[in-house]
C-alpha cells in the first residue's frame, strides 16, 4: 500500500478515535443528553462558528462524494458519508480519500 494511502487511513482512524474520546468524556461529565450537547455547541460565538464551519464542510464533502461516486462508480466510497455524519469530517474526509485512492 502506498505511503499516502496509509497516511489517509491513519488520519481516518485518528479522526474517529481522538474526537470521539473528547465527546465521550463530555457525555460522562455532563450526562448523556443530546439537548445538552446542542446547548454546548452554542455556548459562545466561537463554538457556534466552529459547529457551522464543520457542518458546511460535512455537506460539501457529502456532495463531493455523491458526485464522484456517480461518475466513478466507486460504491464503497459511500461509506465515508455515514462516517462523516456520525463521527465527523475528521474521519470522513481521510476515509473518503483512502477509499478513493485505491487501485482500480
Amino acid at each position: 500500500m502506498p505511503v499516502l494511502r496509509m497516511a489517509y487511513l491513519a488520519l481516518a482512524i485518528w479522526g474517529a478515535i481522538h474526537p470521539m474520546a473528547w465527546l465521550v468524556t463530555w457525555f460522562a461529565d455532563q450526562g448523556w443528553s443530546l439537548a445538552g450537547l446542542l446547548t454546548a455547541w452554542q455556548v459562545n460565538a466561537a463554538t457556534t462558528g466552529l459547529v457551522w464551519d464543520l457542518m458546511i464542510a460535512a455537506i460539501a464533502l457529502t456532495l463531493w462524494i455523491l458526485a464522484e461516486v456517480a461518475l466513478r462508480r466507486n460504491w464503497i466510497a459511500l461509506l465515508a458519508i455515514p462516517a462523516t455524519m456520525f463521527i465527523g469530517v475528521g474521519c470522513g474526509l481521510p476515509l473518503y480519500l483512502f477509499l478513493r485512492s485505491r487501485p482500480v
